[in-house]
């Protein structure tokens, strides 16, 4: 019996893949940095039962138009904003994604990150990096202490919440907004629900956890970052979609918030030349909060276990659905 066909839209290591080639024919995109050509996906697809894709790789109409033994597709990461969901389930395709496994990784990075935006750990390496480091001053590179302070978490899901026990772990109030309330994480964690307004206001650090949504979309606009503190560091490692990115230039050049952190763009990749580059109280990363080799090792296999067991007749493992 022919062995159904599997696409993965970047090279991964063949450990991991290996212990499933005996249920696949498993074939990739040869390059790991680079997403895979548009024109080469859909000539894939067009055959293929499931698809291993990316954030970045465009699941719409033209590809589930296009693939026609398509049965699954398993997105490489907990949002799926990149997949049309309408489409898919016109197609009968099925649509996984990854949660749960890459919480705590993604919460490490979104406090470091904040603690490096914080405490300008960046801008001190590159001072030192620059040559500019002569003498010792009292107030030489000096930011703003996390201990003691007060977070405001806006998404209290799996990793608000993760961020909320680490928050703890620094002696930090922990305020929260949420679509809905959420009171027995208040109890496990200690948090405090406030309205949207009340935890810009009162907030020391704000990081937003929240999904793209229409609802979502530039939240963080102009009037948000007014109602800052402006002390208040603002991070972000949800979407780019919930910062209007002008906005935010606009508030850091007005001095409206102290510094930022952003792990995630409107528009991804970035170049050099973007504004928010240019800013030395501004950190920024390459979409890397879950980026650590276990925790991507961890949300391949899922995705490998949710196509297997989609092929297999017993269903999806953590299906997305609508």
């Amino acid at each position: 019996m022919k062995k159904p066909k599997l696409y993965i839209t970047r090279r991964v290591p063949e450990e991991v893949i290996a212990p499933y080639r005996e249920y696949f024919t498993v074939d990739m995109w040869h390059k790991e940095e680079e997403p895979v050509p548009r024109e080469i996906l859909l000539r894939e697809v067009s055959d293929s039962q499931a698809i291993i894709c990316m954030l970045s790789d465009k699941m719409d109409k033209e590809v589930f138009g296009t693939g026609k033994t398509l049965q699954v597709v398993a997105n490489l990461a907990v949002g799926y904003d990149n997949i049309d969901l309408k489409e898919a389930a016109k197609a009968r395709v099925v649509v996984t994604n990854t949660p749960g496994v890459l919480t705590e990784s993604t919460a490490d990075l979104g406090f470091a990150l904040l603690l490096a935006s914080a405490r300008r750990i960046v801008e001190a390496n590159q001072y030192i990096k620059a040559d500019k480091w002569k003498n010792w001053s009292p107030y030489l590179l000096a930011g703003n202490d996390v201990h003691g302070k007060t977070i405001g978490i806006v998404g209290m899901g799996r990793i608000g919440e993760a961020i909320a026990r680490r928050a703890k772990g620094f002696g930090m109030d922990i305020l929260y907004h949420n679509r809905s309330r959420k009171e027995e994480a208040e109890k496990r964690i200690g948090a405090t629900y406030v309205s949207f307004t009340k935890l810009l206001e009162k907030a020391d650090f704000v990081i937003s956890v929240v999904p793209a949504t229409e609802e979502t979309k530039h939240m963080f606009n102009l009037e948000a970052f007014r109602k800052m503190k402006q002390t208040a560091v603002f991070v972000n490692i949800s979407r780019g979609s919930v910062v209007d990115e002008s906005a935010l230039l606009e508030a850091i050049e007005a001095k409206e918030v102290a510094a930022v952190g952003l792990d995630v763009f409107a528009e991804e990749p970035i170049n050099s030349e973007h504004p928010l580059l240019n800013k030395t109280n501004v950190v920024c990363l390459p979409h890397i909060g879950s980026a650590s080799v276990e925790t991507r090792t961890k949300m391949l296999q899922l995705c490998l276990d949710n196509v297997k067991s989609v092929h297999q007749g017993k269903g999806a493992i953590t299906e997305v659905k609508q």
